[in-house]
């Protein structure tokens, strides 16, 4: 059976995927610059701003708030040193009680506060957040470049987590040899594989673990 193709910015099969976070990766981004095949322009050079929320107790779910609403990816598996996370829920502020209570705070793992309202705003969700002992709000600024490597996804970014400057490289797809390959062509193949969450952690001082580099 032929292998779907890879399209940047269209939604396919789950995926799997290579991140790594450290000081730098100028080799590496060069070769991927050089590498890669032509782009849609949209994904050249993106920028945003978000909240990640991360809980002491939880290392399997990926929380994160942009332009209003929330996002819940689900780690499923490791294979091959590669992850595949899938969507677990999406949602909007203001947010409904009925989802904290079934989807957001078990997410987490983590008591679930007293929840007396019916609907919540984003405001009033951070401050739940803020006096919560087990979770943390991160504030995160990403500056993305784009590029495609033997048919897998991947990108360079310049990422501030509460204001510290670090940088990450990945190369993602549904078929775990593209992504070996590309690993290989860029000489990211020894690097330690490091999710969001986990360099979020380091960073903020709730591992103890160093990034890549």
């Amino acid at each position: 059976m032929a292998k779907s193709k890879m399209v940047v910015g269209e939604i396919s099969k789950p995926r799997f995927e290579f991140r790594s976070f450290g000081q730098h990766f100028e080799k590496a981004a060069k070769l991927m610059a050089r590498l890669s095949v032509p782009v849609p322009k949209k994904v050249w050079e993106r920028r945003s701003k978000e909240i990640y929320i991360v809980s002491k107790t939880n290392d399997i779910n990926n929380t994160k708030i942009r332009d209003g609403k929330m996002d819940i990816k689900t780690f499923v598996q490791t294979k091959d040193g590669l992850e595949q996370w899938n969507p677990l829920m999406k949602a909007e502020f203001p947010i409904s009680r009925k989802v904290l209570e079934k989807d957001v705070f078990p997410a987490f793992m983590v008591e679930m506060p007293a929840l007396k309202k019916d609907k919540y705003s984003l405001k009033s969700f951070l401050n739940m957040i803020d006096k919560h002992p087990d979770l943390q709000r991160v504030r995160v600024e990403k500056h993305r470049f784009g590029y495609m490597v033997n048919d897998t996804i991947c990108e360079v970014a310049e990422v501030l987590i509460n204001g510290a400057k670090v940088c990450t490289i990945n190369s993602e797809s549904t078929e775990i040899k593209d992504i070996k390959k590309t690993l290989v062509d860029l000489g990211l193949d020894k690097t330690e594989n490091i999710n969001y969450l986990q360099a979020i952690k380091r960073v903020i001082g709730w591992s103890h673990k160093k990034l890549a580099n």
